[in-house]
């Protein structure tokens, strides 16, 4: 009697920004899928986009992942026998495997430019066609082929699709799925700079890790041909997939840092405790036999069965989440753990050696030191919105920028600031003091501003005090996550007294930005 396959799953995010609570929720589930079939986990660190991808986000990834408590057994920091697990590392992996796909045929070179690219997406747009690649290069002569070589024009490398008919696929929670092929276009595989695309290295990776199920977002249905043609292509039995609904915001659109929190290293700062969100993730598409809301991970585990995954969009709901976590913190812990807990979230040593250099210089009593860094200790700030409001901007008549009135609000113009300044942060890679004071000073010198009066408004959603420690480095030490929520929490506030950034406004402020500060991340 021949003896099964170990049950392999492995989650695969990318550092591109903070790490995503969505990336949470998959890793529960393949975990608790895996575990319960005695399988093992494989953590795998997809960095192909060298323009986004950075090791400190790699390191927040971990970290926080980490912080959790769900484990892998094999991944870039464990190690393990499928390795190396950063796709950075395994580039002539997929340079060979695209190689072979394009001796077998099934590959070709696309020399089009991304201007001819969007010249010709435009006119099937116009005439309401589909505006996926229309295979251009997909039967260039060879002689074509060998001159765009010669001149050393640059390509990436397309794969094959079918053209008529359906692809039929089986999802462990949805059945049978059919989806026309008419619908998918030829995938680039290997982009110019010699780098895979998602597509094929996710495929050739699972194939050589050995992973049997793969438990993801449900937005990657549509991508599942692709993966299931270049199985076919390459001769290899295909993974078992089963697609979970995406965590939804309370008006059930989808999970997003503009409505909720995203980052895990937010919950973390926030004074969650990590067994009270991996409850509720687990909540959010799973249900005991018993239905009861407090369980552990191993609880899950020992329970999990596919037939209760639920398939509706679960509402993340942080008001939820927090009400749990308090049933965790006044159930779970006696005053010595909870105590433990504290020390080990924030108040400890390292975080005190950061926070009093900035408040020492300030100091004349030790009363004086507790009550000034409380907003490093807190979640939100409170403050009346009014006060975020400075009396007045003054512009240079000749900088006003198109997308504001003559006469323009202060308070738009406090929002406009916020936002911009929320979009030019997403931008900085080591969140440092240095970093921070030169995205104001930029902002301050392309909207024809003087730096103070750019930060005023900063000081109070940061802190909830007009005057507090130096902002920059007091941002440094909030943390990325921590920052921006508090930035959107002021954004928030204005919008609740009217001071709203309205769609049209929306739209023109993006123009704005991506013409005087390059395009968004």
């Amino acid at each position: 009697m021949s003896q099964k396959p170990e049950v392999r799953t492995r989650i695969a995010p990318s550092p591109t920004g903070d790490p995503h609570i969505g990336t949470a929720y998959m890793l529960l589930f393949n975990y608790a899928f895996a575990k319960s079939q005695r399988g093992k986990v494989v953590l795998r660190i997809e960095d192909t986009d060298q323009a986004r991808c950075t090791p400190e986000s790699e390191t927040a990834i971990l970290k926080s992942l980490g912080w959790l408590g769900i484990q892998w057994d094999e991944g870039p920091d464990v190690g393990g026998p499928a390795g190396p697990y950063r796709q950075s590392e395994r580039t002539d992996l997929y340079r060979s495997h695209c190689q072979i796909l394009m001796d077998q045929g099934h590959a070709y070179r696309c020399f089009c430019t991304p201007e001819e690219l969007a010249a010709r997406r435009q006119e099937r747009r116009e005439q309401k066609q589909s505006t996926g690649y229309d295979g251009f290069c997909a039967e260039l002569p060879s002689e074509t082929v060998q001159a765009n070589l010669d001149e050393a024009k640059p390509f990436v490398i397309r794969m094959r699709t079918p053209k008529s008919s359906e692809c039929l696929l089986q999802d462990m929670l949805r059945g049978e799925i059919a989806i026309p092929w008419e619908n998918v276009d030829d995938q680039v595989l290997l982009k110019s700079d010699g780098f895979p695309t998602y597509h094929l290295a996710n495929v050739v990776d699972d194939h050589l890790m050995s992973i049997t199920h793969i438990f993801r977002g449900e937005e990657w249905i549509s991508s599942a041909p692709k993966h299931k043609l270049l199985y076919q292509y390459f001769g290899w039995q295909m993974p078992q997939l089963c697609h979970l609904p995406l965590l939804r915001n309370p008006d059930k659109s989808k999970l997003s840092k503009r409505k909720n929190p995203t980052s895990i290293l937010y919950y973390r700062q926030a004074g969650f405790l990590p067994e009270a969100l991996v409850n509720y993730l687990g909540l959010m598409g799973y249900t005991l036999p018993d239905e009861r809301e407090m369980f552990t991970l191993q609880e899950m585990v020992e329970t999990f069965d596919l037939k209760r995954i639920r398939l509706g969009g679960p509402i993340f709901d942080v008001q939820k989440l927090t009400w749990l976590n308090g049933r965790y913190i006044r159930e779970k812990h006696s005053v010595d753990q909870l105590l433990a807990r504290l020390t080990e979230w924030f108040l400890n040593d390292e975080t005190w050696k950061k926070i009093l250099p900035l408040i020492q210089p300030r100091a004349e009593k030790l009363t004086e030191i507790l009550p000034r860094p409380a907003f490093f200790f807190a979640d939100m700030v409170e403050y009346s919105p009014e006060n975020l409001v400075p009396k007045s901007y003054k512009f240079q008549a000749e900088t006003l920028p198109a997308d504001l009135d003559q006469e323009p609000d202060p308070g738009l113009m406090t929002a406009r600031l916020l936002r911009i300044v929320q979009w030019e942060m997403e931008k900085i890679r080591s969140w440092k003091a240095e970093a921070l004071q030169q995205c104001f000073v930029n902002v301050a010198e392309k909207e024809g501003l003087k730096l103070r009066d750019v930060v005023k408004p900063f000081f109070l959603a940061i802190s909830g005090s007009p005057t507090s420690t130096p902002l920059f480095e007091s941002m440094a030490i909030l943390g990325s996550d921590m920052t921006r929520r508090r930035i959107q929490h002021a954004l928030d506030k204005l919008a609740e007294t009217g001071h709203v950034i309205s769609k049209k406004k929306e739209k023109a402020l993006q123009e704005h930005y991506q013409k005087t500060y390059g395009p968004n991340i």
